[in-house]
């Protein structure tokens, strides 16, 4: 499921819910992409705290996880 929102800067962030995650998971994250960052954030909370990351540091972090 993906979601539209407007950023500040007028562009669209379309939010991607994690494939791991079930419609009845308790644990549920969703990612948008844009050139410059990557946002996360909790889909129970949508309208709370988001973290906004450099795509750079966002592999990075992909890279880290997988292995774990």
């Amino acid at each position: 499921m993906t979601l539209k929102l407007p950023t500040e800067d007028g562009s669209v962030l379309e939010w991607i819910k994690s494939s791991y995650s079930s419609n009845d998971s308790p644990d549920c994250v969703e990612v948008a992409a844009t050139p410059g960052s990557i946002h996360i954030r909790d889909s129970k909370n949508k309208p709370g705290p988001q973290l906004a990351v450099a795509p750079t540091a966002w592999a990075d972090f992909i890279s880290y996880a997988a292995t774990r």
